[in-house]
């Protein structure tokens, strides 16, 4: 199946799903679901809070409903994958939201198509202003704060990979949404895609802050450390100057310390596949 095909097979799975739920509380429970599967593999800060919100949530589902759930899952890994192998990037949950036609359920809430969040990630992207931060610090950072599904992330990290960045390896993406639906959907998508990131649950304008979500790829390849041991000086990237004191501005009392969790958990082990894949579920 191409891109499209597993689209609309994923729009005719959650319909199916819906003939018990209703169609917004099926792709929220999706999304979510997805996401506490995919952070408790790598995240044991948050793993009891956030497998109990799991354990709570599937049991309005019954065995061939949940089989459909993690068919669903499947089908988005399978269809993120196709775009990685063509060096492109998209928001695939955002497309299923407007296929179910969910952007009317809050008015004025819409994802930006792709072609344009390319057009502004290749706008973006100095390649002179890029090399010199490499240089530097051995990345750049993306600072989201009105994530979304995470389109406008994914057409920077498209404009970043026509320069010849590694979106594994060069690239870091803060991002924040104050809709946890629209964390969920990036978070998932982020770490499916390989791309190390934190996402928050949070208000950019008002600095609150109420959750916040580690890819896989942040731990595995020890970004933790990586963003501590990078010194920014004047001359360097802007958007990290700015967005430091916006970081730490968003984190509230009773999560001051969650930075140094993240920093003291151990790098998790995972299965990798004979062609390098690495196996985040077992």
């Amino acid at each position: 199946m191409n891109s499209e095909q597993m689209i609309k097979e994923m729009v005719k799975m959650i319909h199916k799903l819906s003939a018990r739920h209703n169609t917004w509380q099926v792709f929220m429970d999706f999304v979510e679901i997805t996401a506490i599967a995919i952070s408790n593999s790598v995240d044991k800060h948050h793993f009891k809070e956030r497998e109990d919100r799991y354990l709570t949530m599937i049991k309005p589902y019954n065995k061939e409903e949940l089989e459909l759930m993690a068919g669903l899952m499947a089908l988005l890994t399978e269809a993120l994958e196709y775009y990685v192998k063509n060096d492109h990037f998209e928001d695939i949950l955002g497309q299923v939201f407007h296929e179910l036609e969910l952007h009317n359920k809050y008015k004025g809430q819409f994802f930006t198509p792709s072609s344009v969040c390319d057009m502004m990630g290749k706008m973006l992207m100095s390649k002179e202003k890029i090399q010199k931060d490499i240089q530097e610090k051995g990345y750049i950072s993306i600072h989201e704060p009105a994530c979304g599904g995470g389109a406008m992330i994914f057409g920077a990290v498209n404009g970043a990979g026509e320069i010849g960045l590694n979106h594994c390896k060069e690239l870091f993406v803060h991002a924040i949404d104050v809709d946890l639906k629209c964390v969920h959907m990036a978070y998932a998508q982020l770490s499916l895609y390989g791309i190390p990131a934190i996402v928050i649950h949070g208000n950019t304008l008002s600095m609150e802050e109420w959750s916040r979500w580690y890819t896989p790829v942040y731990f595995v390849d020890g970004w933790q450390w990586k963003r501590r041991r990078v010194k920014v000086s004047d001359d360097a990237c802007l958007s990290e100057v700015i967005a430091e004191p916006i970081e730490k501005a968003v984190i509230e009392k009773n999560t001051e310390s969650e930075g140094m969790d993240a920093i003291k958990q151990d790098i998790p082990a995972f299965e990798v596949e004979a062609n390098g894949q690495m196996m985040l579920f077992s």
